[in-house]
């Protein structure tokens, strides 16, 4: 399907698994005139944008690295290496959401995220939200390191 350009958008995650969102999804949402929502990363997100700039992408992000860190954990399935990998490629992406996403949505509580995500998006990713600054400065500041 890659080959053929049959996705939307498409991505090799962490080296070892492959997504992508088949482009025959987006023709069918259009034709019954629904939207159509992707769960992507930021790989997947900058592809999106770049082929449909109209559309709108909300970057769901964690209250802090620690909480990020202890959500990884909680999983167990990754080992420590790759827990270490996952954060600092968290602190990457979310350091540049700004060029990808119209919107944020601190994920502090996964019922309430989801709300805010289905229409309560008052955090917008780009122009010159102040307080949109401040909670990502925050929050890339629990990671620590680059600046």
């Amino acid at each position: 399907m890659v080959a053929r350009g049959e996705f939307l958008e498409y991505a090799r995650v962490f080296g070892k698994h492959s997504y992508g969102t088949p482009k025959k999804w987006l023709e069918e949402s259009r034709k019954k005139g629904l939207d159509l929502v992707l769960e992507i990363d930021v790989q997947g997100a900058a592809q999106v944008k770049e082929k449909l700039p109209e559309s709108v992408a909300i970057f769901i992000l964690p209250p802090s690295r620690e909480e990020l860190e202890r959500r990884l954990r909680a999983r167990g399935q990754d080992p420590d290496e790759e827990i270490a990998r996952r954060l600092a490629k968290a602190r990457d992406e979310i350091a540049m959401f700004g060029k990808y996403y119209d919107y944020c949505v601190v994920n502090e509580d996964v019922e309430r995220a989801g709300t805010r995500g289905a229409g309560d998006c008052n955090c917008p990713a780009r122009g010159t939200s102040a307080r949109r600054r401040d909670r990502v400065e925050r929050l890339l500041a629990s990671f620590g390191g680059k600046d």
